[in-house]
């Protein structure tokens, strides 16, 4: 069950041979707490994950939000789905 939908992010520069992407979802666990899933790396190739836990959508929001606003500084931007 998904509670927002997917964020796809993406920072390219050919100058600097840079090809990654970003990608971050929310969904609830098997017990109840939400998940916040990340995941990125070079695109085209497998990336890492990481899911953290919290007990309130609140507290997985801020953290998403601070997460994507973070990426967005250092100069992703939206990828459209691609990524």
């Amino acid at each position: 069950m998904q509670i927002q939908d997917v964020i796809h992010l993406r920072r390219i520069d050919p100058a600097r041979n840079m090809a990654r992407f970003y990608r971050l979802s929310s969904a609830l666990s098997l017990f109840g707490d939400i998940c916040l899933v990340r995941e990125w790396g070079r695109i085209g190739r497998p990336g890492r994950m990481r899911i953290d836990l919290y007990e309130k959508v609140e507290e997985a929001a801020a953290a998403r939000l601070a997460l994507e606003r973070s990426k967005r500084r250092r100069g992703y931007c939206d990828a459209g789905g691609i990524g």
